[in-house]
């Protein structure tokens, strides 16, 4: 379910990364100023501003991606995110063509160990 609108992405963008997330069972968009996907705690999938998909994707799935569409691992802060690639603008467009790796991408995640929550007392 889509989250209000006070995110610097576009509403135009949220709406497509609303698109595979729904396809997805029990998976949510989560965050405000970075929407993202997470399972077991781990993040999965994001959009970083102004609006670019970083998908979390298996080794072998990764390397594939990145010769597939020509596209690049994400960085963000000037920091390489070795784990996720960018997903390319047409891409994020074609839902049936995304699903495949978004599906991928919450397999992979979902497969790893779950993140122990730390509480503050």
């Amino acid at each position: 379910m889509a989250k209000a609108d006070t995110s610097r992405v576009s509403a135009k963008r949220l709406g497509l990364y609303d698109r595979p997330i729904a396809t997805q069972p029990g998976v949510d968009r989560k965050g405000v100023t970075l929407p993202y996907t997470s399972v077991n705690g781990h993040m999965f999938s994001f959009l970083f501003e102004p609006g670019t998909l970083a998908l979390r994707l298996p080794q072998r799935d990764r390397e594939a991606f990145l010769l597939r569409y020509g596209t690049s691992l994400h960085e963000a802060h000037g920091t390489v995110m070795k784990e996720y690639v960018d997903v390319p603008d047409a891409l994020l467009a074609d839902t049936d063509e995304l699903g495949p790796y978004f599906r991928a991408s919450y397999a992979y995640v979902a497969a790893l160990k779950p993140k122990t929550i730390r509480r503050r007392v």
